[in-house]
C-alpha cells in the first residue's frame, strides 16, 4: 500500500513539472521517459533473463526507422506508426533473437553485439531507403503535439501505459520463469521448461518496447540518424540499468532520471562527460553493486531490523494488567 502512495505522489510529481519548468527542462523530461522505456526493455533480457544484451540498440533503431519512413513517406499518422514500430522491431527481435538465445553469456552478448552492428551496417548503406549516414530528416509530429508540454504528456501516457505493460508480465508466471531461468538455468530445464522457447518469447517482448522507445524518439527529435543502432547506443540503458538497479522493477527508470539528468548539467559545464560518467559507473559497480535502489532497500532493511519492537509477550501482558486495572 506504501508504494502505491509513493506511486501516486511521484505521478502527481511528473504532471506537474512541465508547468514550472522552463522549455530546456521539459525537453530532457520527455528524453528521461523515453530511455527510460528503453532501458526498462532491456532490463527484460539483463535483469530478469540474467543475459547482457550488447545490441539491444538496434531494435530501437529499428522502431525509430519504422516510425521516421511511414511519416515521411508514407503520411502514415503517429499512433499506427507506433504500432508498426512494435509490430517491425518484435519480428527483427524474433528472427535475431532466434539464434541469440542459442548461447548464453559472453557468448550471448558478443552475438547480439554482432547482430547489433548488421543492422547498423544496413541502414548506413541504404541511401535509397534509410537516407545512409544522412538520416532521415523531417520527421514531424502532428499539429497538437509540436509544444514540449503536449508532446511530453503524450509521450508520458505512451510510456506508463507500456510499463504498467512491462509490469504485468514481471509479475505473471511468465516473469517468474525468466527469474527462475535467470537463477538456474539446468534446474528450470530439469523441471521441463523448453528453457529456448521462453528466452526468445522475453527476447521479443524486449525488442518490441525498444522499438516503441525508439518510435517516441523519431518525431521528439525531428530526425533520426544510424547511429541510433550503434553498440554505444546499446551501452546507455546498460549504464541507466546498472545506476539504478537491475533487480529492482524501477531500476532503469531511476538510472534514466539521474543519467540524462546529469548528461545535461554536466555537458553544460564541460565536454568531459564521457570521464564523468565513467568514473560514476566505477563507483557504483565498487561500492553500490545493487544499484542506487538497491542501497536503498539495503538501508531500509537495516534501519527495519534495528528499530526496537516490543516482546509480545510483554505487550499481552500489559494489555491484561491494563485491562484488569
Amino acid at each position: 500500500m506504501k508504494r502505491m502512495w509513493w506511486l501516486a505522489l511521484v505521478f502527481i510529481v511528473v504532471l506537474i513539472l512541465p508547468l514550472i519548468t522552463g522549455e530546456f527542462w521539459v525537453h530532457v523530461l520527455v528524453e528521461i521517459l523515453i530511455l527510460g522505456l528503453f532501458a526498462a526493455s532491456f532490463n527484460m533480457i539483463f535483469g530478469y533473463m540474467g543475459q547482457l544484451s550488447f545490441g539491444h540498440a538496434a531494435y530501437y533503431g529499428v522502431g525509430a526507422y519504422a516510425t521516421g519512413l511511414l511519416m515521411v513517406k508514407g503520411s502514415v499518422p503517429l499512433p499506427i506508426c507506433l504500432l508498426a514500430s512494435m509490430i517491425v522491431a518484435g519480428l527483427c527481435a524474433l528472427i535475431l533473437g532466434y539464434f541469440c538465445v542459442r548461447l548464453t553469456g559472453i557468448y550471448f552478448a558478443i552475438l547480439t553485439l554482432a547482430f547489433g552492428q548488421l543492422i547498423y551496417y544496413i541502414i548506413f548503406q541504404w541511401y535509397s531507403f534509410t537516407g545512409g549516414d544522412d538520416g532521415l530528416q523531417g520527421i514531424i509530429p502532428p499539429d497538437v503535439l509540436l509544444s514540449a508540454n503536449a508532446y511530453y504528456y503524450f509521450t508520458l501516457i505512451i510510456v506508463v501505459a507500456a510499463l504498467i505493460a512491462i509490469w504485468r508480465i514481471s509479475e505473471s508466471p511468465f516473469g517468474y520463469t525468466m527469474r527462475a531461468i535467470r537463477e538456474n538455468t539446468e534446474r528450470t530445464r530439469f523441471i521441463g521448461i523448453n528453457i529456448r522457447r521462453y528466452m526468445l518469447i522475453n527476447f521479443v517482448i524486449a525488442g518490441i518496447f525498444a522499438g516503441l522507445a525508439g518510435a517516441l524518439w523519431g518525431p521528439f527529435n525531428r530526425s533520426i540518424a544510424p547511429d541510433l543502432c550503434t553498440w554505444h547506443q546499446s551501452g546507455i540503458p546498460v549504464f541507466m540499468t546498472v545506476i539504478g538497479g537491475p533487480f529492482n522493477f524501477f531500476g532503469p527508470m531511476v538510472g534514466s532520471v539521474i543519467y540524462t539528468f546529469l548528461m545535461a548539467f554536466v555537458t553544460g559545464f564541460t565536454e568531459y562527460w564521457p570521464l564523468t560518467i565513467g568514473l560514476i559507473i566505477t563507483c557504483v559497480v565498487l561500492f553500490m553493486p545493487g544499484g542506487v535502489l538497491g542501497l536503498c532497500e539495503k538501508k531500509i532493511r537495516v534501519f527495519r531490523s534495528r528499530a526496537p519492537q516490543l516482546d509480545p509477550i510483554e505487550t499481552t501482558e500489559g494489555k491484561s494488567s491494563g485491562y484488569g486495572g
